[in-house]
C-alpha cells in the first residue's frame, strides 16, 4: 500500500500569479478513496483515507502528515521557525547589503507565508487549495514577489522502474550532530561523531555536502523507518526548471534553486520593472509501506522509484502540458581528421537547449528553464520536449524553435584544433580521473569506503601536502600516469599559520618544434575557488606568458564536488619559446590565503600549430 503528494510549481512574479502547487495522490491502492477537506480555525486537513495533511492557514506551512500509523512524518514544533513544510528564498538588493524585513538569523531569508486562504475546488476526487500573498508596496524592504501555495489532491495510477542506488546506508541521529557528541570541523555542516547514542558512527565524519548529487542522477532519494516499515521519498521527475544543466551538482535536500557548486553567477537578478516568471517542480513527494520488516530496506526503495512524465494534472497555465511541448530531432557530429576521416557521431552526448550567449554561459542562466537530453548509444537521433521559445540565432541555427512544432536542425558538427601533442585527463567535465587519495583515519566516512565516489570523504585537500611535503607536483609526460601521479585538485599549501600559492610543473618532450608558429595549451578547469592561474613556459622566474583574473566562488574543494561550473582557456604559446627536447610548462594557482582556494582540472591538452 502506498499513498503519495507531489510538489509541483513555483512560480513567483512581480506580477500576480500562480505559485507552488502540492499533489496529494493514492497510488497503487486497492481502491478509490474519496478525499475529505476539513476547514478548521488555523489548519486545513485534507485526508484520502490513508494518509491526511494538515497544514497552517493562512500561511500555508505543512505541519502534520500522518500516515501508516506514525502520528506525524516531520518534526514540527510551532515556536521553531525552521521545521515543518516550507517554501523560503535567499535575497537581497543589488550592492546595497540590506536585509530583507523577513530576516531569520541574520540571513537574507524570507520564509513565504501565505495572508489569504481559498478552496479553490473541492469534489470527490480533486481538492484544490490556495494560500497566497501579495507584495505590499508600502514595506519597501520586503521581497518582491507575489506568491500562491498550493494543494492539489486526485488520483494518478503509474508505476515505473529505473535509476541508480549507489549510495544507500544508515544515518546518524540529529543529536549525535550536535555538541557535545560531535565536533564541528572546517565549517559548522561537517562534524565528526566522538560520543554518539548510537555506536556504531563513532568516530565518524558526517556532512550534508557528502550527499550531493548531479542534476542528471538526482531522480529519488528519501528515508527509510524499520518500526513500522514506511518510506518517505522525494522523487524529481525532469531538472528542467534546474539550472546548471545535468552535471551540475545539488544537495538532495534543496529542492529547487541554489549557488551550491555555482557560486553568485548563478543568483536570479532582477532588474526594477522587470517581469519574471518561473516554474520549479514537479517534484514527488512519496509514501510507502510495507507489511513486514523482511527486506524492508529494498523493498521500499524499489517501490518508491516511479516516474510519470511529463504531467498534465498541473492546472497553471505556465506548466506546459505534453501537447504544448515541441519535439526536437537531428544529428549531433564531432569532425577530427587526426583521428578518423569521417565525421563521428557525439554518442553519449548531452543535448540542450538554452538562451543564446557567451560559451559556457547556460551554466549560468538561472532565470529560464533548461531542458536537456542524452543522446543514445545506438545512434545519434534526439528527442526532446521543449517548453520555452528559443531563438538559436543566426550564428548557430538560423531557426526560432516554436511550441508545438518539431524543428529539425540537420547535422551539427563540431572540428578539432591543431594536432595534439599530448593530453592529460579526461574531457568529462570533471576531476573524477585523477589520483584521489584516501582520508586521514580520523575522517572516514564508511559508506564511502571502497566506493566510487571517493571524493566525497571529508579533509582530502589536506593530503596534498602529506603527499608532497616540501617540493610540489611534477608531472613527466610519458612517464607519469594521470590516475596515479595527478593529485584531483591544485591546492594551496599551509606554510606556518598560511595558505600559499602552489605550482605544478608539465615536464615534455619535443622532437620538432615549428619556431614560427603558435601552439595552444588548452586548459579545461573542472571547479574553480577564488582561483588565479598562471602560466610559464620552461622559465619559472619570468613573467607569466599567460593568467587569467580570479575566479570561481563555488566552493567544490570544501564540499567534496568532483566538479563545479566548468571553466576553459586557451593559452597561445609562440613556437619560439620551446625547444627541441626537454619543455616545461609551470601552472600556479596563485591566490593563496585559504585553505580551500584553488581549482579541478578537468583536461589538458597541449595542440601543435
Amino acid at each position: 500500500l502506498s499513498c503519495s503528494w507531489l510538489l509541483a510549481l513555483a512560480v513567483p512574479s512581480a506580477a500576480s500569479t500562480r505559485g507552488v502547487l502540492l499533489h496529494v495522490e493514492y497510488n497503487q491502492v486497492i481502491k478509490q478513496c474519496s478525499l475529505s477537506l476539513a476547514n478548521k480555525l488555523r489548519v486545513v486537513i485534507i485526508s484520502n483515507g490513508i494518509i491526511e495533511l494538515t497544514i497552517s492557514k493562512p500561511q500555508g506551512r505543512i505541519t502534520g502528515i500522518r500516515y501508516n500509523g506514525i502520528d506525524n512524518l516531520l518534526q514540527y514544533s510551532s515556536n521553531k521557525s525552521n521545521l515543518g513544510g516550507y517554501w523560503d528564498l535567499v535575497w537581497n538588493f543589488p550592492g546595497s547589503g540590506r536585509r530583507g524585513i523577513f530576516a531569520m538569523g541574520g540571513d537574507m531569508l524570507c520564509r513565504f507565508e501565505g495572508t489569504e486562504f481559498e478552496v479553490i475546488v473541492q469534489k470527490e476526487h480533486q481538492v484544490e487549495v490556495s494560500f497566497s500573498r501579495t507584495w505590499n508596496p508600502s514595506l519597501h524592504n520586503g521581497v518582491r514577489l507575489n506568491v500562491d501555495i498550493r494543494v492539489y489532491s486526485y488520483a494518478i495510477f503509474e508505476h515505473k522502474r529505473g535509476w541508480p542506488d549507489d549510495r544507500r546506508r544508515k544515518m546518524p541521529r540529529a543529536e549525535d550532530r550536535q555538541f557535545p557528541r560531535a565536533v564541528t570541523l572546517a565549517y559548522k555542516e561537517a562534524v565528526r561523531i566522538v560520543n554518539p547514542l548510537e555506536p556504531e558512527f563513532k568516530g565518524e565524519v558526517d556532512d550534508k555536502y557528502q550527499y550531493t548529487v548531479a542534476n542528471k542522477d538526482s531522480r529519488v532519494h528519501g528515508w527509510i523507518c524499520s518500526d513500522p516499515p514506511t518510506g518517505f521519498w522525494v522523487i524529481t521527475p525532469s531538472n528542467e526548471f534546474r539550472a546548471g544543466g545535468p552535471l551540475r551538482q545539488e544537495l538532495t535536500s534543496h529542492i529547487f534553486l541554489s549557488d551550491h557548486y555555482t557560486g553568485r553567477s548563478a543568483h536570479v537578478r532582477l532588474e526594477d520593472g522587470e517581469h519574471w516568471k518561473k516554474v520549479l517542480g514537479p517534484v514527488f513527494i512519496y509514501l510507502n509501506s510495507a507489511a513486514n520488516q523482511r527486506d524492508v530496506a529494498l523493498h521500499l526503495w524499489e517501490n518508491a522509484k516511479a516516474q510519470r512524465w511529463p504531467y498534465d494534472f498541473p492546472a497553471s497555465v505556465d506548466f506546459p502540458k505534453l501537447n504544448q511541448r515541441g519535439l526536437v530531432f537531428g544529428k549531433l557530429m564531432v569532425r577530427d581528421r587526426y583521428i578518423s576521416k569521417y565525421d563521428i557521431p557525439a554518442k553519449r552526448a548531452y543535448i540542450g537547449l538554452a538562451l543564446p550567449g557567451e560559451p559556457g554561459s547556460w551554466q549560468r542562466e538561472i532565470k529560464e528553464g533548461k531542458a536537456y537530453t542524452i543522446l543514445p548509444k545506438k545512434n545519434n537521433l534526439i528527442f526532446y520536449y521543449i517548453y520555452r521559445d528559443i531563438n538559436f540565432g543566426p550564428e548557430v541555427i538560423p531557426e526560432v524553435i516554436l511550441l508545438q512544432r518539431t524543428f529539425d536542425p540537420d547535422a551539427t558538427i563540431f572540428t578539432h584544433g591543431g594536432p595534439t601533442l599530448w593530453e592529460i585527463g579526461i574531457p568529462d567535465r570533471t576531476a573524477a580521473e585523477f589520483f584521489v587519495p584516501d582520508p586521514r583515519p580520523e575522517y572516514v566516512n564508511r559508506l564511502f569506503i571502497n566506493h566510487p565516489e571517493k571524493y566525497r570523504q571529508y579533509g582530502l585537500w589536506e593530503r596534498y601536502a602529506d603527499l608532497y611535503p616540501k617540493e610540489d607536483l611534477v608531472y613527466r609526460v610519458g612517464v607519469s600516469d594521470y590516475k596515479r601521479d595527478w593529485f584531483f585538485a591544485h591546492v594551496t599549501r599551509k606554510v606556518g599559520n598560511s595558505f600559499e600559492p602552489t605550482t605544478w610543473r608539465i615536464i615534455f618532450r619535443l622532437n620538432f618544434v615549428e619556431t614560427s608558429g603558435t601552439y595552444t595549451l588548452r586548459l579545461a578547469i573542472a571547479a574553480a575557488h577564488y582561483a588565479r592561474l598562471e602560466v610559464r613556459v620552461n622559465n619559472p622566474n619570468g613573467e607569466p606568458h599567460f593568467t587569467t583574473v580570479a575566479f570561481g566562488d563555488g566552493n567544490a574543494i570544501a564540499r567534496h564536488g568532483i566538479h563545479g561550473l566548468q571553466w576553459s582557456f586557451d593559452v597561445r604559446i609562440e613556437g619560439r619559446l620551446l625547444r627541441r627536447g626537454e619543455n616545461t610548462i609551470y601552472l600556479t594557482q596563485a591566490k593563496g590565503g585559504h585553505v580551500f582556494n584553488g581549482v579541478m582540472y578537468d583536461y589538458l591538452r597541449l595542440e601543435g600549430p
